[in-house]
């Protein structure tokens, strides 16, 4: 395969030779410690699910007794589980459409692994914003080495248009307002998500952020302001009825209030007395 680019086994040799082994197995080291601390990750949340479901059917009583002292907390919370139950059943299902198009997509082109590269932008597709880009990688460096630069192109173009077609225009329909961030927040979320917990923060990163954005801004009732940043489509705050206007003399209020007081007690006398009949001789 080196040979069409040139490339003979003198030169193969000659580089084996000047090679570094120690730098290569750190190298090959880091990578199996990342690739452990992954796996430690996904470990730990599967045990996590493990435990919230067997606990699932205290979830309603803990809710109630929450909303008995904090109903604020109990509404967002709530809002939060059903967002992200939406958010991720909409995405595992779009992740699977995605990733049989791209397998089949990558099997008719010829390149190989095509249903391990499928997995794996089903996996990316958790990632906000730049999921695909890591998704793409791997096979369109295969398509360099196997079919040159016109290969490589068409396996970048292909995972385009599927990729921008299912979760740019059909998937955020079915979203709907179940995530309600803007782009800049996601953005920025995977960021920081990842740097404080790792690769699993980027798959995590919308659940994270929708469960701090319950406990920290739905809860409380001055802090609309940053649900309007945080928000894709802000809400518009709809103004107080207007109230007639109290009067300007306040002797002119008190004044009236005596005259319905004096009313009444007039209706209710003459309520009392009824009709005057006179008595019969």
């Amino acid at each position: 395969m080196l040979k069409k680019f040139n490339v003979s086994q003198a030169e193969l040799q000659n580089a084996a030779k000047s090679l570094n082994w120690g730098k290569i197995t750190a190298l090959i080291g880091a990578l199996l410690a990342s690739v452990a601390g992954i796996l430690s990750n996904l470990v730990f949340l599967a045990a996590l699910l493990l435990f919230l479901s067997v606990e699932a059917n205290g979830v309603g009583d803990r809710l109630a007794s929450i909303a008995g002292d904090r109903p604020r907390h109990a509404e967002a919370l709530a809002h939060f589980a059903r967002g992200t139950r939406k958010y991720l059943v909409v995405t595992t299902i779009f992740g699977l459409i995605v990733a049989v198009l791209d397998s089949v997509a990558l099997a008719i082109m010829g390149i190989p692994l095509a249903v391990t590269w499928g997995l794996l932008s089903f996996i990316t597709n958790y990632i906000p914003n730049i999921g695909f880009v890591l998704g793409v990688i791997p096979p369109a460096v295969l398509a360099l080495l196997q079919g040159g630069p016109k290969l490589m192109i068409a396996v970048i173009v292909v995972y385009c248009v599927l990729n921008f077609v299912v979760q740019s225009l059909i998937q955020p329909r079915f979203v709907g307002d179940s995530v309600g961030l803007s782009v800049t927040v996601t953005f920025l979320t995977l960021f920081f998500w990842t740097w404080l917990i790792g690769p699993l923060g980027a798959i995590l990163a919308i659940p994270l952020t929708l469960l701090a954005k319950a406990m920290l801004v739905d809860v409380d009732p001055g802090a609309s302001w940053a649900d309007a940043l945080l928000r894709d489509r802000p809400v518009r705050a709809v103004p107080p009825p207007e109230q007639d206007a109290a009067p300007a003399d306040p002797e002119a209020g008190r004044d009236a209030g005596r005259d319905e007081v004096v009313d009444a007690q007039s209706d209710g006398e003459a309520v009392g007395r009824g009709p005057t009949v006179k008595a019969p001789n």
